[in-house]
């Protein structure tokens, strides 16, 4: 099968960052060029690692733990600062230009995969931050001598990521719960059956988010995610685990079908019909990311469904006794049961 130009590999992708201490990996559309409005990272922390203070200058993250244990702090407008835990399982959302951090407190890999707002993200670095400054406006700051910041770093250029010199002090309150923190995939599934299931990390369920959101979505070797489109928003997933397969339409008749595996990163356009269906080879999960806080959805069944049996054979040029009975649904499903065989995977 050709390669897409909607599909990209997150994993074998150059990591910009690569240490002893972790690495990061990205698609952005410099090396993906079909995204809008949003792009993704992979950040694996070893032990001990601590992905430097930075913040970002033209992006909103939303970042999902898909292993291991670590501590986030944030600082925001106002004084406004936020300590917290993160699991598997969780998430954190991030401002735009909010100061943060994220530091491995286990004893295994610490691994994130973060979404963010923007096509191309903007990174300031603590250590590029201050290594662009002199020692002398440094002291002034902190109301301390030049010389306390000589065995600094010169240069703008960041760590990115650096290792403690002893395991982490988790704050006592680092461990309540934070609106900046969503435990998604402990939440009750707004969608759950035989087929799958979806957990939202949207508003209203999480307030604060602004110009993002994503689902955790699962399909089962008995279910598929029907064809629908999102009439406001892009839609850019990542696949978590399992194999599946998608079809896009483009504007002019153009039909894309590929097949997605661990690591791979898919995008769609805005509006743009689309399905994906699990190819029997064990359970799919998805982390689902959209440019918006409440991403809308027009599913084929409820959509098509309520027009007219003699509206539909016209629209597609047959007789009314030719056109199959299409029940009325009153509700999106989002996920459907598979009721047929899987088409061959070619």
């Amino acid at each position: 099968m050709a390669q897409s130009p909607h599909v990209r590999s997150l994993m074998a992708q150059p990591h910009t960052t690569s240490t002893a201490a972790g690495t990061i990996g990205e698609l952005t559309q410099a090396n993906f060029t079909a995204l809008s409005r949003l792009s993704i990272r992979r950040l694996v922390l070893a032990p001990l690692a601590v992905r430097e203070p930075h913040w970002h200058a033209n992006a909103n993250e939303l970042s999902y733990c898909v292993r291991g244990e670590a501590l986030v702090s944030m600082s925001g407008n106002g004084n406004e600062h936020h300590s917290f835990t993160i699991a598997a399982g969780q998430m954190f959302f991030v401002p735009s230009g909010a100061l943060h951090h994220i530091e491995n407190t286990g004893r295994e890999e610490a691994e994130f995969i973060t979404g963010f707002s923007h096509e191309r993200p903007e990174d300031f670095g603590m250590s590029g931050a201050f290594g662009a400054m002199t020692d002398a406006v440094l002291g002034n700051t902190y109301d301390l001598p030049a010389s306390a910041f000589s065995g600094l770093r010169r240069g703008p250029a960041d760590t990115n990521i650096g290792t403690r010199q002893a395991p982490a002090q988790i704050p006592p309150d680092a461990r309540r719960k934070d609106p900046y923190k969503f435990d998604v995939d402990a939440m009750p599934a707004p969608v759950a059956s035989a087929a799958g299931s979806a957990r939202i990390a949207k508003t209203p369920y999480w307030p604060v988010l602004e110009n993002i959101s994503m689902n955790s979505l699962r399909i089962t070797d008995e279910g598929m995610r029907e064809p629908h489109w999102h009439p406001l928003t892009a839609e850019m997933g990542y696949v978590h685990e399992g194999r599946g397969r998608m079809t896009l339409l483009s504007p002019g008749g153009e039909v894309d079908t590929y097949l997605l595996s661990p690591g791979d990163v898919y995008f769609v356009p805005r509006a743009y019909p689309h399905h994906i269906e699990d190819i029997g080879e064990g359970e799919l999960h998805f982390l689902v990311f959209f440019d918006r806080s409440t991403p809308g959805n027009i599913g084929y069944k409820a959509s098509v469904g309520g027009f007219s049996k003699e509206v539909l054979a016209a629209s597609f040029g047959i007789t009314p006794d030719d056109m199959a009975d299409l029940p009325f649904t009153p509700e999106d499903p989002l996920l459907v049961s598979r009721r047929n065989p899987v088409d061959p995977v070619r």
